[in-house]
């Protein structure tokens, strides 16, 4: 399975909120993909393995784990690139997942990304 499945498995099941538009849960994806055959197989394979229920437009997460910003969210100096915005920024945030890590992001991307802004 690719890499970028798993990927954004677990950033969906780490959703914040009891629920949220598909809309903003397909905003997340496209951090890691803007194929949508591979936004379908990642919200399939999420809803498959029970992580997530989609219904009418919205995401409702079911794991109940959140990203922890103390031990998941590792920050690093140097010149990058946002995968959300496109911005230039020199403080990266990446977010480790047992599927690998996933970045860098901006400081306030990397809270739409998580779901806390």
């Amino acid at each position: 399975m690719d890499d970028r499945v798993e990927l954004g498995v677990e950033l969906l099941a780490h959703l914040e909120h009891e629920e949220v538009p598909l809309s903003d849960a397909i905003d997340r994806l496209e951090t890691i993909t803007t194929d949508p055959h591979l936004t379908r197989e990642i919200l399939d394979t999420a809803e498959m393995r029970g992580l997530l229920d989609r219904d009418d437009g919205v995401v409702r997460p079911s794991s109940g784990v959140y990203v922890s910003f103390q031990r998941e969210v590792v920050q690093r100096e140097g010149e990058f690139t946002c995968k959300r915005c496109g911005a230039d920024i020199s403080t990266g945030h990446f977010i480790n997942f047992d599927a690998g890590e996933h970045g860098p992001f901006g400081s306030s991307c990397i809270r739409k990304v998580t779901g806390r802004e």
